[in-house]
């Protein structure tokens, strides 16, 4: 079991040794064995994909910005496939600090706006509360952030 209360802040970024796989209006909409994923207390992961995963959807430029105190500035994407689409579902860092430069431009995506997100063969579950784009599996102990009562965590 990983214990997200020993994850580190600043966050630590690591390289997924499994694929991941999201699922998006009947299909596969991205795929990879070359994910990172973002650990930080007492958060799930956050996968982030490399833009060439995406084959299967568009990704549109969606409104907004929002600053990470560690990663930097992020944007926002749609997922389009046909006339379904996910707006703001993902977000991605183009000039990342430092720490997280091999991240840059990858996707990152709110699982709970897609059909399903899988990690191996396992199917994810949203981080809760809507805000957050953790992804968690089964192996993760929490409490998880974003859970009712957690905002001063």
């Amino acid at each position: 079991m990983e214990d997200v209360w020993l994850y580190p802040r600043p966050p630590a970024l690591q390289p997924v040794a499994l694929p991941v796989r999201i699922d998006f209006a009947g299909r596969t909409v991205a795929a990879t064995t070359a994910a990172y994923r973002v650990l930080e207390t007492s958060h799930p992961p956050v996968y982030y994909l490399p833009p060439e995963a995406f084959t299967g959807c568009l990704l549109d430029p969606a409104p907004g910005r929002s600053l990470c105190e560690f990663k930097g500035m992020a944007r926002y994407w749609s997922v389009r496939v046909g006339d379904r689409v996910a707006l703001r579902a993902g977000w991605s860092y183009p000039d990342p600090e430092p720490a997280y430069a091999d991240m840059a431009d990858y996707v990152a995506i709110y699982a709970a706006m897609m059909d399903a997100c899988f990690v191996g063969d396992e199917q994810v579950i949203p981080q809760p509360g809507g805000f957050y784009g953790g992804w968690i599996t089964k192996d993760l102990k929490g409490p998880f952030k974003g859970v009712p009562g957690s905002t001063g965590w």
